[in-house]
């Protein structure tokens, strides 16, 4: 009763594990005899193989192999291992009933009886096509994305691991920074910082603020591997897993070197073409200050003159005339300045021997700056004469050595020096290319910073006490430079002196390049005249009357030029026109030009403080410069 029981029961037990086997659809579960024969089949072998039971059994298993690894004897090597060691497992390619083929996961167990001896093989399949084609995708996803990387030249992308080591490296950060991968792989990102940083710890906080927020960001100086610097844009990406445990960081860095200097470049262009605009609008200023300053010089000079003559008999009066007249000469000194900052005085242009007009100032510079400074003078034995104004060359380097002398309280060597040079385009602001000679003024001063020597030439800005300087000492010097074809370079730094280079242009030429200055002649006084006077100004129109009046001419006034016009018109003709130039609605180059085209012959003198008529004058006319005196405007009478 007891073996009928366990018999029942074994029974049982098969026929749940038959039912357990034939439920799995997702297996194919099936028996091998000992020569590979199938003698057992499950729903889920027939549900992806597609073979019914009553088809497969009894048919040799190798029928599922590819024909490649049936030629190659994978079948028979798979029973041999399972057989020899108990098991066989493997992946690898298999084939449908209806030649389709799909990834498979194989297991193969060896069953043997009670007594050890081989009675078949248990095989287990899986169909792993989903998967298998999920994993092709991702490496040819990741194939892709490395060909990507590797194709990119302009950007540096590598992975850092979580310590900061290198890991990876792509042909576009060997070509930014220099380093081959085998070089650089396993060594730290810090190698691409400069010291500064480093020593700021900056790769150390990158990481951090990557690591907490995800990315980091910046742009700043990196070292490539000759130690040369650029300027780069990094970011600098967290990567985790699916877990979000950190396992690295994606980091790229492109060199924008270029793109900032052209930044640079555009915005230094943007502040000068400001500073340019600036400049000119005080120019223009000053220009028109200088033109009503001079107007009533010309008035208080030609009055004074005048008074002088009528005060001789009266004692205490002359005295008293001669020292307003030198104030208003220092006036008329102040408003040259003006118009050299405004580049608009009356240049007379020469061709200047430069030792030879600094030696001839040596006793006037050495009396200048006292006992406590000497003077040096270096200059070649053969140096071209240049193109200038001598008495505003002159003027200019009085100017600049003073300027040494105040940077030196307790005395020192200002050092005066020239030199030909040629210059190449732009290789000196402002300059064009051409042959140069460079007078250059060296104290051994206190110097300027950075800012204030940005601002030395700035008109009124100065860095002297009150009332010690005016502020336009530099500016003159500049306007001066550029209307005579060359420029002004200041270089100075903190502790190390000042040195003022005037490049100034070679002369073409070693004769006079305009016409010679009027000089101021003896009052010799010209046959009596009858002449036109023009001017919108009433006070200068006044005094010009009347210093013409007292040298025995007959005057006739106008205000305008259209008032001159209808008085010509209405005749008889004057010997001589004396017209202002700035006036409204009609100037006196335009009346020049009238007066030229309906009397021919008529004599036309323009008296201004600008030194260029604007462009279109028609007619060349000689001209008086304001502020005039009675000797000047007799000189170009006669």
């Amino acid at each position: 009763m007891k073996h009928n029981a366990t018999a029942f029961n074994t029974a049982s037990t098969e026929g749940r594990y038959r039912l357990l086997v034939d439920a799995i659809t997702d297996y194919a579960i099936y028996l091998l005899d000992t020569e590979g024969h199938v003698s057992s089949w499950n729903a889920g072998a027939q549900r992806f193989k597609g073979y019914t039971e009553q088809e497969i059994l009894g048919e040799h298993f190798s029928k599922f192999y590819t024909s490649e690894d049936k030629a190659a004897g994978v079948p028979a090597k798979a029973l041999a291992t399972a057989e020899e060691v108990g098991r066989f497992e493997a992946e690898g390619w298999r084939v449908r009933k209806d030649g389709e083929r799909f990834w498979a996961h194989v297991v193969i167990d060896a069953i043997r009886g009670p007594t050890g001896n081989l009675v078949g093989f248990a095989k287990i399949t899986r169909d792993l096509s989903e998967r298998k084609i999920a994993e092709q995708v991702l490496k040819r996803s990741e194939e892709q994305f490395r060909l990507l990387v590797q194709g990119v030249t302009d950007y540096a992308i590598y992975m850092l691991d979580p310590d900061g080591n290198v890991a990876s490296w792509n042909p576009g950060a060997q070509r930014i920074k220099g380093y081959s991968q085998e070089e650089i792989v396993g060594q730290h990102f810090s190698r691409f910082y400069t010291e500064e940083d480093r020593a700021e710890e900056l790769p150390k906080k990158a990481l951090s603020i990557a690591a907490l927020e995800g990315r980091f960001e910046k742009e700043g100086w990196r070292v490539r591997k000759d130690g040369t610097r650029f300027w780069a844009t990094v970011i600098i990406d967290a990567i985790r897993d699916d877990t979000g445990n950190l396992i690295g960081f994606a980091k790229v860095t492109r060199d924008i070197t270029e793109k900032r200097e052209a930044q640079e470049a555009l915005q230094r262009t943007q502040e000068e073409l400001f500073q340019a605009q600036k400049m000119e609008a005080v120019g223009q200023l000053t220009g028109g200050i200088a033109h009503d300053f001079n107007n009533l010089l010309t008035a208080i000079l030609g009055s004074l003159e005048i008074a002088k003559k009528r005060a001789v008999a009266v004692p205490g009066i002359v005295e008293l005339i001669d020292n307003a007249i030198v104030g208003a000469k220092r006036g008329a000194s102040l408003t040259q300045r003006l118009l050299a900052f405004s580049r608009k005085q009356d240049l007379k242009l020469e061709a200047v021997e430069l030792p030879a007009l600094v030696s001839e100032m040596a006793e006037l510079l050495q009396r200048s700056i006292g006992p406590a400074i000497e003077i040096s003078t270096t200059f070649p034995l053969s140096l071209p004469k240049v193109q200038s104004d001598p008495n505003q060359l002159a003027n200019a380097l009085l100017n600049l050595v003073v300027n040494g002398r105040d940077a030196m309280p307790n005395g020192g060597m200002i050092s005066i020096s020239a030199r030909k040079q040629t210059l190449g385009e732009a290789q000196v602001k402002d300059l064009k290319a051409g042959n140069y000679v460079c007078l250059a003024v060296k104290d051994e001063g206190e110097g300027m910073d950075a800012e204030t020597l940005e601002k030395a030439t700035t008109p009124f800005f100065t860095t002297k006490g009150i009332g010690k300087g005016t502020g336009l000492g530099l500016p003159m010097v500049q306007g001066l430079m550029a209307q005579s074809g060359g420029g002004l370079v200041v270089k100075s730094q903190r502790g190390r002196g000042t040195t003022a280079e005037l490049w100034l242009p070679v002369a073409e030429r070693s004769d006079d390049l305009t016409r010679p200055p009027v000089e101021e002649q003896e009052s010799v006084v010209s046959k009596p005249l009858t002449v036109l006077v023009v001017d919108d100004d009433s006070l200068v129109l006044m005094n010009t009357v009347l210093m013409l009046e007292d040298l025995g001419h007959r005057v006739l006034e106008a205000s305008s030029g259209s008032q001159a016009l209808a008085l010509l018109e209405a005749g008889p003709l004057p010997d001589v026109v004396i017209t202002d130039h700035a006036m409204p609605h009609m100037t006196g180059a335009e009346l020049a030009d009238r007066i030229a085209c309906s009397y021919p012959g008529l004599k036309v003198i323009l008296a201004t403080g600008y030194a260029e008529l604007p462009q279109g004058v028609k007619v060349s006319v000689p001209r008086l410069s304001k502020p005039f005196t009675q000797r000047q405007l007799n000189g170009v009478l006669t």
